[in-house]
């Protein structure tokens, strides 16, 4: 039974060994050249304002291009791609679902936060709420979204390199995600956002150039024919029809198909309520500038995930569903290995060419989402937990700075220790996992906070702490913990939560948590006269930072 198993690898890895220089040299390349931006934007990191949100300097089209970077992470690229190799029409749902998103976000978000803030979403729920309480459960809510995205960065990197490199093992694995996480902690104690903002716009020219590049040879291969694409995806997946139809994944049974709107629930609301999105709103000087970030992420975003379809199906028609999970089960190197073969072949120095290059991408990729969400946490631990809980504002900004720096190391060493145990799960589906965190902790207490008169810090609690510990408890005891063979203790079963993402029904305990807690407690001291002053800011920007 191992026999087979080992030869496809061995052939998987054949156009890596045979240019193992040249795969080496160009993600040497990349790593040297990121790593010379952060140390130069290090270099103009002066205070507390351009460590957090880079001086403010970036223009609206420079965010938009770093959102942009920020938010295509390993599961857009890697996970989609596999998913929609595998299951087909299903797993492009994860493309509509991510662009979608970004609507919630431009109407609802973008604007009032970058008003009302000033480094942190907690800056925004402080301004009206009281400051402690708030800032510990928003540091805390911020903290644990971007350890569960985190951890599919570090999935998909493990995958990714031990494919180049023609490693097999768990512990060659084990020790490519523990690399990765010291150079992320490098990214940004040395660069803070002045350094990550570069390496985001690099990395999403890159990845938009390799996608494009993709989509036209496969596009090329099958004579610029959509159609003549998906049909010879829908052949070679085995599964025919159904595989261009809804429901190979998420119609098989009563609980799939409740699984399915948990997620696009997740991942509909889950981008308002990212940490490392919301903190990139600081980073530019007007809030008429952080809307036209907004509009130019939208644009450069949906581009990438129309052409998802020529990643995720062009990958089922080339590639045998046997070759995709051979390589890794859950499919997260479905786009290296589509390079490959669209280029040449495994063993061509065409096919080795395209694969290094998507491949020194889709690390990019992973380096640059890593750094915005370490910094992210390490900000909100920094700026929201030591500053103003534990030093009570007395902290002075040179020992916040550290004390961020020091918290990156710390959150690092968490994202890696996850990554080890986690190798099995597709990215995208543990991202969306992070998404339905977000939406269930944060989102709530964001809305109710810019435009309910009434919510107060009980409220503001309530929702914070019931959406989090509910969505991180479902999580936990479903089937994504343990019971399957994909999941992270295939070889344990504790679950008894039956669905794999907990949106369903941890968004609406979030919301009505917040409802509650305000409704049993008193109102805020002055509060009509804090909202107005809330609402005047968020809506016109006087008085922003």
């Amino acid at each position: 039974m191992t026999a087979p198993h080992t030869m496809a690898t061995q052939v998987l890895a054949a156009g890596a060994s045979d240019h193992r220089t040249l795969i080496i040299s160009l993600f040497s390349v990349f790593v040297a050249a990121t790593l010379a931006i952060t140390v130069w934007a290090g270099r103009q990191t002066k205070d507390a304002t351009d460590f957090y949100a880079g001086g403010r300097s970036f223009s609206g089209f420079q965010n938009g291009l770093a959102i942009s970077g920020d938010y295509m992470s390993a599961a857009s690229f890697l996970g989609i791609a596999g998913s929609i190799a595998l299951v087909g029409y299903d797993g492009f749902l994860y493309s509509i679902g991510f662009l979608v998103a970004w609507l919630v976000a431009l109407l609802l978000v973008a604007e009032p936060l970058r008003n009302s803030g000033r480094f942190t979403m907690a800056d925004a729920l402080a301004f009206r709420l009281r400051q402690r309480p708030v800032r510990t459960a928003a540091g805390i809510s911020t903290i644990v979204v971007s350890i569960f995205y985190l951890l599919a960065q570090m999935v998909g990197a493990g995958a990714l390199v031990a494919l180049l490199l023609g490693v097999t093992g768990e512990g060659p694995r084990r020790l490519i995600v523990v690399l990765v996480g010291v150079v992320m902690v490098l990214y940004v104690t040395i660069g803070g956002m002045k350094g990550t903002t570069w390496v985001q716009m690099v990395k999403a020219v890159l990845l938009i150039g390799g996608t494009l590049l993709i989509t036209i040879l496969v596009f090329a291969k099958f004579h610029w024919n959509l159609s003549s694409l998906l049909g010879a995806a829908a052949e070679k997946s085995g599964k025919g029809a159904a595989f261009l139809e809804p429901g190979l994944k998420y119609g098989v049974s009563a609980t799939s198909k409740i699984d399915f709107i948990s997620l696009g629930l997740a991942l509909v609301l889950g981008t308002a309520g990212l940490p490392h999105i919301l903190i990139r709103f600081y980073t530019v000087p007007t809030a008429r500038a952080a809307r036209t970030s907004v509009n130019w992420a939208i644009g450069i975003i949906g581009c990438f995930y129309l052409m998802t379809i020529a990643l995720g199906f062009g990958a089922a028609a080339v590639l045998s569903p046997e070759t995709i999970t051979t390589s890794n089960a859950a499919g997260n190197t479905a786009a290296p290995l589509l390079a490959q073969e669209i280029g040449g072949g495994a063993g061509s120095t065409g096919g080795a060419i395209l694969l290094a290059v998507i491949s020194a991408v889709a690390f990019a990729t992973i380096l640059a989402v890593v750094a915005g969400l370490t910094l992210a946490s390490s900000s909100s631990f920094a700026h929201d937990l030591y500053a103003n809980v534990i030093r009570k504002g007395t902290a002075s900004e040179k020992e916040e700075v550290a004390a961020a720096k020091i918290a990156a190391v710390a959150i690092g060493a968490v994202a890696i220790l996850l990554g080890i145990f986690a190798g099995k799960l597709n990215i995208a589906f543990l991202v969306a996992l992070a998404f339905a965190v977000a939406a269930s902790a944060n989102l709530p207490t964001l809305l109710y906070s810019l435009f309910w008169k009434r919510f107060n810090t009980s409220g503001a609690l309530w929702s914070i702490y019931g959406g989090l510990i509910t969505s991180v408890v479902l999580v936990v005891f479903s089937p994504v913990v343990s019971g399957k063979a994909t999941s992270m203790f295939p070889g344990e079963d504790f679950h008894w939560f039956p669905l794999e993402n907990p949106g369903i029904v941890s968004i609406p305990v979030g919301f009505l948590f917040g409802i509650l807690g305000t409704l049993l407690s008193k109102p805020e001291p002055d509060a009509d006269r804090k909202y107005a002053e809330l609402e005047v800011r968020s809506l016109t920007g006087a008085g922003a930072h």
